[in-house]
């Protein structure tokens, strides 16, 4: 953010480092959290009964723990393993920040092979995240289409949606832009999709999930009921000022 208000094209060797652990670390983060919180949302609609035992507070709170925990060690790996490598090649990213993919391109030795196995395991794990993802919302799903109340469906339904567009809008957008064909592949596309996966889906978060906040639905009905009182004055005063 400071690079893009004031214009600035360059970044230290340290400070790219930090830039890679912390775009790893929260990227991680929010896959695993995401698919935390699906288990949270199957247990509850699917396992009603057994949601306290299951989904204590000391559950949730080992879970958090072990999610980021594991994700720091995980962003730790790759950015050692990332800037262990001798950069050669140039000193020009072809982004507009340090992504390991394009840090990559700029080392000459072969050793970067251990960087892209381990690229390799994240997209296998990220892609066993979107799987548990998927089935659990189908079994969800499954089980609130038997729910006999339309009452029942709608609460179910408006517990899960959030969480679906969050997933659905982060996933779709990383995975794009992260498997898409060469063929199709430029700078431009590049930092488009970066953009999009990587600023949008954060931005778009707080209010995702506050849609349910019935003090927030409150706020945006009086804020737009001013709006339309708003224009009916201005159009009373026209009217008047053209007679």
């Amino acid at each position: 953010m400071h690079n893009s208000l004031w214009n600035t094209t360059t970044i230290s060797y340290m400070g790219c480092a930090a830039q890679l652990f912390f775009f790893t670390f929260f990227m991680s983060a929010e896959v695993s959290l995401l698919t935390i919180m699906c288990y949270d949302r199957y247990v509850a609609i699917c396992k009603p009964l057994h949601y306290g035992t299951l989904l204590g507070s000391r559950a949730c709170a080992h879970m958090a723990a072990a999610a980021w925990g594991t994700v720091f060690l995980y962003s730790l790996l790759h950015t050692t393993n990332t800037f262990s490598l001798p950069l050669c090649q140039s000193n020009a990213l072809g982004q507009f920040f340090c992504e390991i993919p394009h840090v990559l391109k700029l080392s000459c030795s072969h050793s970067k092979l251990r960087e892209v196995w381990l690229l390799v395991v994240s997209c296998c794990l990220g892609f066993g995240c979107f799987i548990f993802i998927v089935f659990s919302y189908v079994q969800i799903f499954r089980a609130v289409l038997r729910i006999p109340s339309q009452q029942g469906r709608h609460k179910a339904f408006s517990t899960c949606l959030p969480h679906l567009a969050v997933v659905s809008l982060f996933l779709s957008t990383g995975m794009f832009s992260h498997l898409k064909p060469l063929s199709i592949s430029s700078q431009s596309l590049d930092l488009s999709l970066s953009v999009l996966y990587s600023v949008v889906p954060p931005a778009l978060n707080p209010l995702i999930y506050s849609l349910r906040n019935q003090e927030l639905k409150d706020s945006l009905r009086k804020l737009m009921a001013g709006f339309r009182g708003n224009n009916k004055v201005c159009h009373f005063f026209c009217r008047a000022g053209r007679r």
